[in-house]
């Protein structure tokens, strides 16, 4: 790598200022605080790896981002193929979490926040919780920027629907 290709200290220092961010995505993809720390650092060590082909003026925090939702979808498909290697079991047979209970209202959401799909989930946490904005969400996803617009629009009215307080049935008086 010549000294022109080599990637600039302020590009290091950018990268280095994502960390919070890239462990509250990563949180949020794995659920577990050590498996999420383990999926930035992959994610890190392999943005670092190819930080020469990064190009000077793009978008470094939906590269990373990229970088770190290829990796998680990479370390889950090796994990559900290992687990139904060793289980022997059919491809269509998942085990699921059980859900969590809890009586706060960010219990709630978060419980709802899981029960969303993964894509819609992934849409709403890169757009409401990480604060990207539909293109470095879209680009991070490798969709349309339409598609995450509308993946967005109905994880939150899922979210708004489930989150409804529950009307009581009232008895009507009667004159």
């Amino acid at each position: 790598m010549t000294s022109e290709n080599a990637p600039s200290l302020d590009t290091r220092a950018a990268l280095t200022a994502l960390l919070p961010e890239l462990r509250g995505f990563a949180r949020f993809l794995v659920r577990d605080r050590s498996e999420a720390d383990d999926l930035v650092q992959e994610a890190l060590l392999r943005a670092l790896q190819a930080l020469a082909q990064f190009r000077a003026g793009s978008n470094l925090r939906a590269w990373v981002f990229t970088i770190l939702r290829n990796a998680h979808m990479e370390q889950r498909r090796r994990r559900r193929t290992e687990a139904l290697a060793i289980a022997g079991q059919m491809p269509g047979e998942e085990a699921t979490a059980p859900a969590q209970h809890g009586t706060t209202e960010l219990d709630d959401l978060q419980r709802h926040l899981w029960r969303l799909s993964p894509v819609l989930r992934e849409a709403l946490i890169l757009v409401g919780a990480q604060g990207l904005d539909y293109e470095e969400a879209a680009q991070v996803c490798g969709i349309p920027v339409g598609t995450m617009k509308a993946r967005v629009s109905r994880a939150r009215s899922q979210l708004a629907a489930a989150l409804e307080p529950v009307r009581p049935f009232t008895k009507l008086a009667h004159s």
